[in-house]
């Protein structure tokens, strides 16, 4: 066990970890010009942060009356993500220095996200993510997305931790809900600073209204600690 007892951390990744949102917008907006939709904003992909892919296009399909198979427009989303994700994508490199402190300090750390397995691979392993954590799970191996907790319990369950013990990092009003459904404690860092009202945001132990702006490695890690502690009292 290490010196921050039984503490476990779950990041989510897209957001949190890297700043992937513009890969997923151009991902998204090429594959929706292909599909009859011209038009699609930032402003309309920000409302989708937060949420998975496979949920994404199923509202897409609602919101544009599209007739295509929800599986064949993220089939088709996936592709320019991961063509996308491969060439380029950034870690916020506070998170990285967090993640960094945890390991030297024997904390375990999962990544758990709305996005596919091939996606969070084709990230984790191009930015070396991987080799700071030892669990992940994503959309596939659960049967909801956030904000249902699904998500959060498959990771605890995977590190041996009970969720109580758990904090979560997460970007989006819905990881923040999920995080609290499951139980686990949230440091909300939220991607769309505008969001930070959102009610979603509202139950988490420690909000960043500023976002990454504000996320620092060594202030999250004396938060972790000081929490640990009165835990473990």
């Amino acid at each position: 066990m290490s010196d921050l007892g039984a503490l476990a951390v779950i990041f989510d990744l897209d957001g949190t970890l890297v700043d992937s949102e513009p890969n997923y917008y151009e991902a998204s907006r090429l594959a929706l010009a292909e599909y009859g939709v011209p038009d699609y904003t930032w402003a309309d992909h920000e409302s989708y942060v937060g949420v998975s892919t496979r949920d994404t296009v199923l509202l897409w399909r609602e919101r544009y009356g599209l007739r295509v198979p929800a599986e064949e427009l993220l089939t088709a989303t996936d592709r320019r993500y991961l063509e996308l994700a491969r060439a380029h994508t950034r870690v916020y490199p506070e998170m990285r220095a967090l993640l960094e402190l945890l390991a030297a300090d024997g904390v375990p750390t999962a990544v758990a996200s709305g996005s596919s397995p091939e996606a969070m691979a084709a990230v984790l392993t191009g930015t070396g993510l991987d080799a700071l954590v030892s669990v992940v799970v994503s959309a596939a191996d659960v049967p909801r997305g956030k904000p249902a907790p699904d998500t959060f319990l498959e990771a605890a369950r995977r590190l041996g931790a009970d969720p109580y013990d758990c904090v979560v990092l997460e970007d989006a009003a819905p990881g923040a809900a999920a995080a609290h459904a499951a139980g686990m404690r949230c440091i909300a860092v939220p991607y769309v600073a505008e969001q930070a009202d959102d009610p979603g945001f509202a139950t988490a132990s420690l909000l960043l209204r500023s976002g990454q702006k504000e996320f620092t490695a060594r202030s999250a890690y004396a938060w972790l600690r000081g929490t640990a502690t009165m835990n473990s009292a």
